[in-house]
């Protein structure tokens, strides 16, 4: 795959919940994409998942995952990522299911308590990723 370090491309998929404002939920250009921050949002009904931090936390990877993948990337191409908690209290659980999706060479990330997430969630998630692609310009 080539690309254009000129060029920006809005990514959408049926997989993620869809913007629930006026952004988009990825966006790539030369040889990364972006992901918005992801929420525990089930895609098919639009709600939040039951099962507190832990369940939205995975909710939230997998919505990270599907937008990574429409792009033409994946979670093992992620460089950076951002977690934003409702509660610093819950980073333990978080990274708990944080763990799974990533393994020995995971990302690097930052974590911080926001004193308010959309739709009152328990956490966000944004990643950034490398894009598998033969930039040389």
């Amino acid at each position: 795959m080539s690309c254009c370090c000129h060029e920006k491309k809005i990514i959408a998929t049926e997989k993620a919940p869809k913007a629930i404002g006026p952004y988009s939920v990825g966006v790539s250009t030369g040889c990364l994409v972006f992901t918005a921050g992801q929420l525990g949002i089930d895609p098919a009904n639009g709600d939040l998942v039951e099962g507190g931090v832990q369940a939205q936390t995975k909710q939230a990877l997998i919505n990270v995952k599907a937008i990574l993948e429409a792009a033409g990337s994946g979670m093992e191409h992620v460089v950076k990522v951002t977690v934003f908690l409702q509660d610093m209290g819950e980073f333990g659980l978080m990274n708990e299911v944080y763990g799974t999706f990533f393994g020995e060479n995971a990302p690097a990330r930052s974590a911080i308590q926001a004193a308010a997430l959309p739709k009152d969630a328990a956490v966000e998630i944004e990643a950034v990723a490398l894009m598998p692609c033969d930039c040389e310009n």
